[in-house]
């Protein structure tokens, strides 16, 4: 049978193709190298992996070799980090190693709106793709359903208290929270881009039909409990984060958890078969693992935990992806999910395009849905050397680390002998190794040079060490970030966040928590129009969130939306149904 051709067949048909040739799921299992009763069959095509059991047999087993793929500072379309953390594990399959990905979850929102789904492209996607993007073993569901018992459990005790007097609620064993109404912290969870619900008023009716109040809904993977399974080790460790998880605060400021509202542990009980990880597999049959989506804005933006210390005790290579650019993805990966899982990357890869780097040295704006600009299709060296500012930026972030990083030229048909070679140049010369990386066209053999710079690498000495010590001051931890990573001259701070931070540091289990920051992924800096490697400006912190269950804090530096919106042309109005085969089709 031929190889499909990108070029001209879509990503679905390609793994459509791919399907009728997958291998079977004990085959898969077998050569990942699980034993009897540690595969959980979910259908013919996907399964769940028995945490426990797999690490308690291989407790003593050698860890391997952890690699992560972060990228530059991206265009709107994104620079292939999936596509290329997918090509590379197809690579080193190639190469004869015994290797996994590991990657998140997509989220119902992007998959039908604008960005589609996360499963790759080209002849580096895995698959079977329908259930991947769609719904996959229920995790997202899990997750909503949880969070939304968190709000069911919030909004009935706010009712019951403003209609009992203390008598009352006395005796039915209920103590007074007498919670904020004005200052709840969660929203009801959906996983579309449903803009509409963003800001809603709830309640409304009489006082048996719950207190009015203005609410509204963000999307599941923002939800707190997605960031809690992306980090949570075993069931004892996610049930006691999800009692930590604040809902509310009360009249006198003081926190209100899962745990006052005695909802944590049914809210538990909705999440423990979806701390399995989901097994599914690229076009040319290495194993995927597919677990947790969180945000990657207001979250770690990382697949999970769980699945990392499984895939390393499973396999000798295993490459996982950080969302966004190193910037955000690679600097919560380093200083947050490596310092929570215990595991040191042994090589890290930086996604670089042409088209990016021309964006960033001055190109036109890129937009979706709109043709690019033919500085983008032709030759020009001059935008593009301009542009290498931004790579030097990422590179100068991931060698802070302790880590030497491979910049994987991710080439497209447009791009010229001359600029591939000056991008390579310039991340050699700036200390870094560099690949040319044609995966999407050719697959695994387009990423043998890839595997073979990140192979040798991950043998590598490295003095791998994170950015702050956690006993750092919140204040100079965030500094810290914005002044070494960003490149910011300073960090401005609102009263409200001064106010939080100083709350923070005055309390002994909240200074123990990490530091996750938020800001736009389009620019270095809070600006998403500041292109290139900014200078000359300050980082404006206006508020603080705290995610306890998760188990860090949240700066935030400029505007954020735990709901996006759905865009005038969706990937919906695309995807059908064949209804004599029942296939879905359309999916990109």
């Amino acid at each position: 049978m031929p190889k499909p051709d990108p070029t001209v067949m879509k990503d679905w048909q390609i793994a459509e193709a791919a399907e009728e040739n997958m291998k079977p799921l004990y085959q898969l299992a077998r050569d990942l190298g699980l034993a009897y009763g540690e595969l959980l069959p979910m259908g013919e095509q996907l399964a769940k992996i028995d945490y426990k059991k797999v690490l308690h047999r291989l407790r003593h087993a050698p860890t391997g070799r952890y690699i992560d793929v972060t990228a530059i500072t991206p265009t709107p379309f994104g620079e292939g980090k999936t596509t290329t953390t997918i090509g590379l594990v197809q690579g080193l399959g190639k190469l004869g190693k015994r290797v996994c990905g590991c990657i998140r979850q997509p989220s119902g929102g992007p998959t039908f709106n604008i960005k589609g789904s996360a499963a790759g492209g080209g002849l580096s996607q895995c698959i079977p793709m329908v259930p991947f993007s769609i719904r996959l073993t229920g995790d997202v569901e899990c997750v909503t359903n949880a969070h939304n018992l968190a709000m069911v459990a919030l909004t009935a005790r706010m009712q019951h208290e403003n209609n009992y007097d203390d008598e009352r609620l006395e005796k039915i064993g209920l103590e007074r929270l007498n919670i904020d109404p004005e200052n709840v912290q969660i929203k009801w969870a959906i996983d579309f881009c449903a803009q509409a619900l963003r800001n809603i008023t709830i309640g409304k009716g009489g006082k048996m039909d719950g207190l009015q109040m203005e609410s509204g809904a963000q999307i599941s993977v923002s939800s707190e409990v997605m960031a809690i399974l992306s980090v949570a080790k075993n069931l004892r460790d996610l049930r006691q984060r999800m009692a930590k998880i604040v809902v509310a605060y009360d009249k006198d400021g003081n926190e209100v958890t899962t745990a006052d509202l005695e909802v944590d542990g049914a809210m538990t009980a909705w999440m423990v078969d979806a701390l399995n990880p989901n097994l599914v597999q690229t076009i040319e049959g290495q194993p995927i693992l597919v677990h947790a989506g969180p945000f990657a804005n207001i979250a770690i933006g990382q697949s999970s935990i769980i699945a990392d210390l499984v895939a390393t005790k499973l396999s000798d290579y295993v490459v996982t992806e950080s969302g966004f650019a190193a910037d955000i993805g690679f600097e919560k990966f380093w200083n947050l999910k490596c310092r929570m899982s215990g595991l040191k990357p042994h090589a890290v890869v930086i996604v670089a395009t042409v088209r990016a780097l021309k964006m960033h040295g001055g190109g036109p704006e890129v937009k979706p849905g709109k043709p690019l600009a033919e500085e983008y299709t032709q030759e020009n060296l001059e935008l593009l050397e301009k542009g290498c500012e931004n790579l030097l930026a990422h590179i100068d972030i991931v060698r802070k680390s302790g880590i030497r990083p491979i910049v994987c030229i991710n080439k497209f048909y447009t791009d010229t002998d001359a600029e591939v070679a000056l991008v390579r140049r310039i991340a050699e010369e700036a200390g870094a190794e560099a690949a040319v990386s044609d995966h999407w066209l050719k697959g695994g053999e387009g990423a043998i040079e890839l595997a073979e710079k990140v192979a040798a690498v991950a043998q590598e000495e490295k003095d791998f060490h994170y950015l702050y010590d956690l006993k750092m001051p919140l204040k100079e931890r965030i500094e810290k970030i914005a002044t070494e990573i960003y490149g910011a001259d300073g960090v401005t701070y609102s009263d409200k966040a001064l106010a939080k931070i100083e709350k923070i540091d005055n309390t002994p289990e909240m200074r123990k928590l990490g530091t996750c920051m938020v800001k736009t992924h389009l620019s270095l800096s809070h600006d998403p129009t500041l292109k290139g490697r900014p200078t000359g400006w300050q980082l404006p912190i206006r508020d603080v969130m705290v995610y306890e269950g998760a188990g860090y804090v949240v700066p935030i530096a400029g505007d954020i939306k735990l709901m996006p919106g759905t865009g005038s042309n969706p990937a919906y109005r695309k995807i059908d149904v064949d209804v004599k085969t029942g296939k879905v089709q359309g999916l990109f």
